[in-house]
């Protein structure tokens, strides 16, 4: 499954979800990111202090579970 463009197609929708789950990102975070899976991996990656590998296994199996 390409989570890029699934993100992207369905961004407005899972802005509630994403904030959900990531509580500490702000609407200027998620402005930012504004559907790109790469720029929502590395928001979550810096709001977190997590690794890039960790950051990006927590989107996949939140956009798997979607």
């Amino acid at each position: 499954m390409d989570f890029s463009m699934l993100l992207k197609a369905q961004w407005k929708k899972m802005r509630g979800k994403i904030k959900e789950q990531w509580g500490d990102l702000t609407d200027d975070d998620l402005d930012k990111v504004d559907g790109q899976l790469d720029q929502l991996i590395g928001v979550i990656q810096e709001k977190y202090e997590l690794t890039r590998a960790k950051a990006e296994s927590e989107v996949t199996q939140f956009l798997t579970e979607k």
